[in-house]
């Protein structure tokens, strides 16, 4: 056992203590030896602003953090308001962890202002926005006002869909932490590698990740969009059953989608976003704008309408019925449904049920 500091604190020094003190000083000793241990094994406290963040973050410090999420996953993380509980929790935390991009923006700051944590204020390095080096899409071309919906100036936030920016989050709370717990710096190190390691295997497969010796690579010709041509001229091709492998046979197929926050997704794996059931991102759909779409989504050959578990299926079920397309509900965040407890099964569950109905 170590102590925040690195100083390592044996068990059987307590018990050599207890066993041979037998004055006074010895009993004293062992108490202020005891209390010392207990304060510096105390777990770094760590919270989230959702389950996503939690997940990443739990696999790269391990048992050296105790690490809580505002969300459940389950909800809209844009509706959450500031609730006592949160502010506990916040006045207690080592650190803050938030998706940035203005995700959190309707109640971050209270949650951070009645906490009095100076710790995890905005601009304390104890606060960390992990949009950093994110390219985001969505940005506004233009100023909008309330009238065009739920707009975020800065782009659209529902990022972590895209495992390449996984990847990102995940180097950007590693880096912050050797930084903040410089102590248990070899440890975040060792486990950021083994994070990017599982990623890309599971992004690019196994084999294809062994051949070319480097998820990054992979990664790097993917940006430059030479991954196609690299494959093609050396024979090669992903997995299987990894994300890129089981989505690749439907590339350019068209999806629709609820809400926007699919953005990230269908842009990652080369889907076509059909459109949205909103007319206007946070906006619920009237009948007479579902029914306009049906002309459309019938021109661009659309077979699935993906959505969240928390948004109404009405919506869904009406264009169904008119049209006869599948209609998936997938969890978009860590722990929003069955078969999500981390951030690899939650990719997993995506991939897996998308491309499921898009094979029948």
């Amino acid at each position: 056992m170590q102590s925040h500091h690195g100083a390592p604190y044996s068990p059987c020094l307590t018990f050599y203590i207890m066993y041979k003190g037998k004055n006074m000083k010895n009993t004293i000793l062992f108490f202020i030896l005891l209390a010392v241990s207990c304060i510096h094994a105390a777990p770094i406290r760590i919270l989230t602003t959702t389950t996503d963040l939690k997940s990443i973050t739990q696999m790269l410090t391990g048992d050296l953090a105790e690490v809580t999420s505002l969300t459940t996953g389950k909800e809209d993380p844009h509706d959450l308001t500031s609730r006592p509980s949160f502010v506990v929790k916040a006045r207690q935390a080592d650190m803050w962890i938030r998706i940035g991009l203005e995700l959190e923006i309707g109640w971050e700051s209270a949650v951070l202002r009645d906490s009095r944590n100076r710790r995890i204020q905005v601009g304390a390095p104890g606060h960390l926005d992990v949009s950093q080096g994110i390219e985001p899409l969505d940005v506004p071309t233009s100023n909008t006002g309330r009238e065009a919906g739920d707009v975020h100036p800065h782009g659209n936030p529902h990022y972590w869909l895209d495992p390449l920016n996984g990847r990102i989050i995940a180097h950007n709370i590693a880096t912050r932490l050797m930084t903040l717990f410089p102590e248990h710096k070899e440890t975040f190190a060792t486990n950021l590698i083994l994070f990017e390691k599982k990623l890309d295997e599971r992004m690019f497969g196994k084999n294809l990740v062994a051949k070319v010796e480097s998820g990054e690579k992979l990664w790097l010709m993917t940006i430059r969009g030479e991954l196609d041509k690299y494959l093609q001229n050396n024979n090669l091709k992903a997995d299987d059953d990894c994300w890129l492998g089981r989505l690749a046979p439907f590339r350019n197929a068209p999806v629709a989608t609820y809400n926007r926050s699919w953005l990230y997704f269908l842009h990652r794996f080369n889907f076509q976003l059909a459109g949205e059931l909103e007319p206007k991102p946070g906006i619920p759909p009237s009948a007479k704008h579902l029914l306009s779409l049906v002309d459309t989504f019938k021109q661009k050959g659309v077979r699935v309408i993906l959505q969240e578990p928390f948004y109404s299926l009405k919506a869904a079920q009406l264009l169904s019925s008119r049209m006869g397309v599948k209609i998936v509900v997938c969890p978009n965040c860590v722990n929003g449904g069955d078969d999500c407890e981390d951030y690899f099964k939650m990719m997993d569950n995506l991939v897996v049920k998308l491309g499921d109905a898009l094979a029948k």
